[in-house]
């Protein structure tokens, strides 16, 4: 893998004005810091429509776009947006998004203008061309009709043409949006990487229209769910609630449905992880009735018969494997064959001993380093929270003597000067920020997801320091 760098953040964690992230000019002055500081690599979460706790790891589908993504400022342009209505929609805070306001005014804005679209030739053509994103605006638009309720419990199939209508520009406009702002991005050599949850919501358009391919009862309800069983982030283990795939019927079409998806994300991104890839070796199956994930069970997944199905589709993107958690040597050998490289997660490095792949001496050139994903702690708050044997260990291994609160350089430093290949920084460690601005905190579905950069924050950013350690350590 050839050595480089980049930054971890979600879009909706953009600076701008409309209460969050969006792919207008905000978005191409953070391309042209990771530019002006010599990285060549932007990680976003994934781009579905969040859930209901603002995951976007749990979604109505996995060929969906996140509406909120899309530009105001562009649309007024178009001149499908009036002056007011753009003020309107103007924010009341810059540091977190307003996603309740959201959730109550957006799509309603969005709404008219889907109205004002005067040609639709566009949108009917990257319908016709997207037939998975095509079901899922009309999922949302028989939804509505049923009051939002679960598909399970529907007593209507019929959609609000008024209602699909806005589904279906959403879902062009943030995708038209998207690739134009890709193509600035690797213009500016900086490539995107994207991240594909391995599950699905069980009230969701794939769900709904591809029955035969999970494991459904007769009322269309999972028998098991999925999770994680216990471990460092949760001792109850983490009861997700997805639906299990049915890998018997996927493989008799040679797991078309996975080939479609990541089809659909290599168009979006250049590269992308998939997140829980353990759970392709062997998945936590748990009882649809419990309510911890404790009683589980680990089965068989499909291993190298699917990565083999994907292949010719990824050919040279970057394919990044998310190989944490309880990993066996069988999953070990999944990630070996497959190629893929490994994630190696600083936070991690201090739990076991010195053979742990995630202490940076141990790093392959084939893997990529983060200090932290969006479900750790950040840098600082990481440092801080350690006992003190550790913290010291810490000090030690990255060469630094002072006091403690002023080590973060030199950890930095560290994960540059490593073997990795990739290295990837969430960005609030490029500015040593607290625990107060950590994205996610797994098990607790309250309170996640809302961190923002202010462009104040961002103009502090230290290019030239960021600039200077990628050329030192040929990462440029």
């Amino acid at each position: 893998m050839k050595r480089c760098a980049g930054v971890l953040m979600h879009v909706s964690s953009l600076w701008g004005n409309y209460s969050e992230g969006s792919l207008g000019k905000e978005a191409r002055a953070w391309i042209d810091l990771l530019e002006k500081s010599g990285f060549h690599a932007w990680q976003v979460l994934p781009f579905c429509l969040p859930d209901e706790y603002n995951s976007p790891y749990k979604s109505f589908s996995a060929f969906s776009l996140n509406p909120n993504f899309i530009d105001l400022p562009t649309l007024y342009e178009q001149g499908l947006l009036t002056k007011e209505e753009l003020t309107a929609a103007e924010q009341k805070v810059p540091f977190a998004c307003e996603f309740e306001r959201l959730a109550k005014e957006r799509f309603d804005l969005l709404a008219k203008a889907a109205e004002r679209v005067a040609d639709r030739t566009a949108i009917d053509a990257f319908l016709e061309a997207h037939p998975q994103t095509a079901a899922f605006c009309r999922f949302m638009a028989i939804k509505a009709t049923n009051g939002g309720a679960e598909w399970q419990d529907w007593e209507h199939e019929d959609a609000d043409p008024a209602v699909l209508a806005a589904w279906q520009f959403t879902q062009y406009e943030c995708h038209r949006q998207w690739m134009e702002l890709k193509q600035y991005a690797n213009a500016h050599g900086v490539s995107i990487i994207g991240d594909i949850p391995i599950y699905v919501a069980a009230d969701s358009a794939d769900v709904w229209a591809n029955r035969e391919l999970f494991l459904l009862d007769a009322r269309n309800r999972p028998t098991a769910v999925a999770g994680v069983p216990p471990d460092y982030f949760c001792a109850d283990g983490q009861l997700w609630g997805n639906p299990l795939y049915n890998w018997r019927r996927m493989k008799q079409d040679k797991y078309a449905w996975w080939r479609a998806r990541i089809s659909f994300m290599l168009e979006l991104f250049d590269g992308v992880r998939i997140d829980h890839f353990r759970g392709l070796e062997s998945y936590f199956s748990i009882p649809a009735t419990e309510t911890t994930a404790r009683n589980g069970v680990w089965k068989k997944g499909p291993g190298m018969s699917l990565i083999r199905a994907l292949r010719p589709l990824c050919q040279d993107k970057l394919m990044i494997a998310e190989d944490l958690g309880d990993i066996t040597p069988a999953v070990e050998k999944l990630v070996r064959d497959s190629g893929f490289p490994g994630m190696r997660v600083l936070q991690f490095a201090f739990l076991g001993d010195e053979n742990t792949p995630h202490l940076p001496h141990n790093y392959e050139n084939n893997c990529v380093a983060y200090t932290g994903t969006h479900d750790n702690n950040t840098l600082l708050g990481y440092v801080w929270e350690l006992d003190d044997p550790t913290r010291l260990r810490l000090m030690e291994y990255c060469g630094y003597e002072g006091d403690f609160d002023r080590c973060y350089g030199e950890v930095l430093r560290t994960m540059f000067a490593s073997h990795a290949g990739l290295l990837m920084l969430p960005v609030q460690d490029l500015l040593y920020f607290g625990r107060d601005t950590r994205l996610n905190r797994p098990g607790d579905s309250n309170g996640n997801w809302s961190w923002r950069l202010t462009k104040s924050q961002a103009e502090a950013i230290p290019t030239e320091r960021l600039l200077g350690l990628n050329r030192l350590y040929g990462r440029l």
